[in-house]
């Protein structure tokens, strides 16, 4: 069975899920059969997969944000606040399937390494921020609910 987890995570997942089933059904099933180390390891994987998909919406969303304020280009704005409304829009989902990860928003929130993102970002484009971007710092209220710089 190990052998199908290191080369067709796919049928392995199939074929381990199909297991559970029939076990869940009370269907006595060889626990040799079972790749018990691989499944636990999977199921933490998941967990750390929502975290990380969390942590990266409200990292766009603090990096959009942010460029709406100290960017002096006018032209990309609304795809900025687009972005923002997607993301909050997946940041929903994400906590509605996973609940218990809603109280780690105000310590997600108060890590925005993503503004060191946005001075990258504009060196690129040759511009000057309008404002440093040490200064700024997001709320969870700010970076989640329906609130936009209004610059």
């Amino acid at each position: 069975m190990n052998h199908l987890y290191d080369t067709d995570l796919a049928r392995w997942s199939e074929q381990q899920a199909a297991l559970l089933r029939r076990r869940a059904a009370g269907e006595l099933i060889n626990d040799a059969e079972f790749d018990w180390p691989n499944v636990a390891e999977e199921i933490e994987v998941l967990g750390r997969s929502e975290r990380s998909a969390l942590a990266s919406r409200i990292a766009t969303i603090i990096e959009h944000l942010a460029r709406l304020v100290v960017s002096p280009a006018t032209e990309p704005r609304a795809g900025w606040q687009e972005t923002i409304l997607r993301a909050r829009a997946d940041i929903e989902d994400i906590l509605k399937s996973n609940p218990s990860l809603r109280p780690t928003l105000d310590a997600v929130v108060a890590h925005q390494h993503a503004l060191r993102l946005v001075e990258g970002v504009m060196s690129l484009y040759d511009e000057t921020p309008r404002i440093p971007l040490e200064g700024i710092r997001y709320q969870t209220d700010q970076v989640l609910g329906p609130w936009l710089p209004g610059v």
